[in-house]
């Protein structure tokens, strides 16, 4: 009998520390609840503040479950009409896929388990590191759905979720009255599969300038489809994506 600790098994015990210890840091931000308007239709005072404090919120029950649940059902009708590559024009049983003729293509691929941001120029060099790339498994595609933009087109759910009142009175808080959305995306994380996407701030511009902000770079909401946990989640430095 070996007592010895393998390599694989040491990574995975540090992974899980890694994880463990995370999930504990974050659950003492006090930066999640539910949300609260005051008399005037704004956002809470002390949700905002703790906004501002940590650079994120999470907002639980924001969405009812038939809201969710009906983006989840677009989702997955967009996904079966999705490309199969990015030179394909049919989806995977052969009919024509979603979102041709869009000026701008929809439907953005990536190498499975890649990280194709990363230590790169793209997106203003943001993406200063570049994260591990694990090794793909041998039937993997060449290549997997990243990310989807313009979506607004291809599901009604997500248009209908741009429209969502309480969430205008948000933006309306912390952006003032005139406000201008500007983008929208559904980041594709297949298990087993989807790239990863690298440590980074949004925004690229204003940093040295005197009259950068806290509120410079806007915000974005974030809506989870699928239950999330430590490892499949987002995570944010507190403080730190301005």
């Amino acid at each position: 009998m070996s007592y010895a600790t393998s390599v694989s098994d040491r990574e995975v015990g540090m992974n899980d520390r890694y994880f463990v210890e995370g999930q504990n840091r974050a659950g003492t931000l006090d930066n999640r609840g539910t949300l609260i308007f005051d008399d005037d239709d704004r956002l809470d005072k002390q949700i905002l503040e703790t906004y501002w404090r940590c650079g994120f919120y999470v907002f639980e029950g924001a969405l009812s479950s038939t809201e969710r649940d009906e983006l989840v059902s677009d989702f997955e009708a967009l996904l079966d009409r999705s490309p199969m590559d990015r030179e394909s024009k049919v989806d995977h049983q052969g009919r024509p896929a979603a979102g041709l003729g869009f000026t701008r293509p929809s439907f953005r691929f990536a190498k499975p388990l890649s990280d194709p941001h990363g230590g790169s120029a793209l997106s203003g060099g943001r993406y200063e590191s570049k994260m591990t790339e694990p090794k793909p498994p041998d039937d993997a595609p060449d290549e997997v759905l990243l990310n989807i933009s313009g979506c607004l087109q291809l599901m009604d759910a997500c248009l209908r979720l741009y429209g969502h009142p309480q969430l205008l009175r948000v933006a309306e808080t912390i952006n003032g009255p005139d406000f201008t959305p500007f983008t929208d995306t559904i980041w594709v994380k297949q298990a087993g599969l989807g790239p990863s996407v690298a440590w980074h701030q949004d925004g690229t511009t204003h940093w040295d300038k005197p009259d950068l902000d806290r509120g410079t770079h806007g915000f974005n909401f974030m809506v989870q489809l699928y239950d999330t946990t430590p490892e499949n989640a987002l995570w944010v430095v507190p403080g730190s994506h301005d």
